[in-house]
C-alpha cells in the first residue's frame, strides 16, 4: 500500500523506534512516498534538530519512493486545502502520487474533509492509520 507521508512523521520515526511513525514506516507492505520539496524541507529540519544526515539519507533511500513536483506550484489552486500555504506542497504531493492516504501529525494544518471530498485522500495520524491497518 502506498501512502504519502508528511515530514513530521519522518522526523518522529527518527527519534523513537517504538512510536507509531517508526512502526508504520518500517512495515513491509507499506510504501511511504515523499516529494522532492519535502526532502528539502526535511533536511533543514533535521539539521536544526541535530539529526545525523546519513541517518536521514538512509531512511529516505531505503524506505521511500520520492516523487518530483514541478515548481512553482500554483498556490491559488490549493490554498483552500491548507491553513498555511507552506503546506500546499504536501497536498500536491499526495495528489500527484495518487494515494488514498496522507499520514501526518499536523491534522489541524489541513482542511481534512475538503481534501477527502475533492481528492478522495484520507488524512490520518500514524497511530490511527496503524489501527486502520489492523482492522483488516
Amino acid at each position: 500500500m502506498r501512502i504519502f507521508v508528511d515530514s513530521d512523521v519522518v522526523i518522529s520515526s527518527l527519534f523513537s523506534k517504538t512510536g507509531a511513525a517508526y512502526l508504520l514506516l518500517h512495515r513491509s507492505k507499506i510504501t511511504p512516498i515523499f516529494s522532492n520539496i519535502s526532502v528539502k524541507e526535511l533536511k533543514i529540519v533535521a539539521k536544526r534538530l541535530d539529526i545525523k544526515e546519513n541517518k536521514l539519507e538512509n531512511l529516505l533511500h531505503n524506505k521511500f519512493q520520492i516523487i518530483k513536483l514541478k515548481q512553482p506550484i500554483k498556490i491559488k489552486d490549493f490554498r483552500g486545502y491548507v491553513k498555511d500555504v507552506n503546506d500546499i506542497h504536501i497536498i500536491v504531493g499526495a495528489i500527484m502520487a495518487k494515494v488514498s492516504f496522507l499520514i501526518t501529525y499536523n491534522m489541524k494544518h489541513f482542511e481534512v474533509e475538503k481534501i477527502k471530498r475533492d481528492y478522495k485522500i484520507i488524512l490520518m495520524t500514524p497511530g490511527n492509520f496503524l489501527q486502520y491497518l489492523r482492522s483488516f
